[in-house]
């Protein structure tokens, strides 16, 4: 799954002449925290987030007169003084593996999207990757229920799941299967019904083994 279907396309962008004061007033009024900041191409030179720009005002235990300076001097600064300039981006036939990998070894809450020209094309978020999982994992499809199975290694187990949710007529969209597990792998079954307990011993009469949380 590409993070194009899900970036935010044509984010807002400004310019390292851009005034501090005006780049927390765009973050604040649309609930961003992250503005990429390109030249006059629409080419990606820096980013600027709602960190930086709360480190780059002055702090609290200044007095009068020395915090009067300081946010004078802020009103006059531009955020190409404090943008970040060590840039990690994705481009647009980058996946949502590929963007989760980087959010989460960086430990940042998004990235812009650029062209092969490095122009910026659009910004992709943790929000954004949260809900692409979400679409993709069935997480808001109605009466949807996730089932974890052991997988006690018998050939053709995904199979009989499969064949015996057809034969019951229970609707399911996925079906994955886990094999990283100490004790042995599981199957998960994402289905759409609101008889859980119906899928449930429908399973455990095929001999199936159901995982509940206390014995994941």
């Amino acid at each position: 799954m590409y993070i194009e279907y899900y970036m935010t396309h044509n984010p807002l962008t400004i310019r390292p002449e851009t005034l501090i004061p005006e780049a927390r007033d765009i973050l604040h009024n649309h609930d961003f925290r992250h503005l990429p900041v390109v030249d006059k191409e629409g080419r990606l030179i820096g980013m600027v987030t709602d960190r930086d720009i709360r480190s780059a005002y002055p702090s609290s235990v200044l007095s009068g007169k020395d915090m009067g300076k300081e946010l004078d001097r802020i009103v006059h600064t531009p955020v190409g003084e404090i943008m970040s300039t060590y840039l990690l981006s994705l481009d647009l036939d980058s996946t949502l593996d590929d963007a989760l990998i980087l959010l989460e070894h960086q430990k940042i809450g998004a990235l812009p999207v650029v062209d092969e020209s490095r122009v910026v094309k659009g910004i992709f978020s943790i929000r954004d990757l949260i809900q692409a999982y979400g679409d993709l994992f069935g997480l808001r499809e109605r009466g949807s229920i996730l089932i974890a199975i052991k997988d006690d290694g018998t050939p053709g187990l995904m199979g009989r799941i499969v064949r015996l949710l057809e034969e019951k007529e229970i609707p399911f969209t996925r079906l994955i299967r886990s094999m990283e597990d100490r004790e042995g792998g599981r199957i998960y079954v994402r289905a759409q019904t609101y008889n859980l307990n119906m899928v449930h011993q429908a399973l455990k009469n095929a001999g199936m083994e159901l995982l509940t949380p206390d014995r994941l």
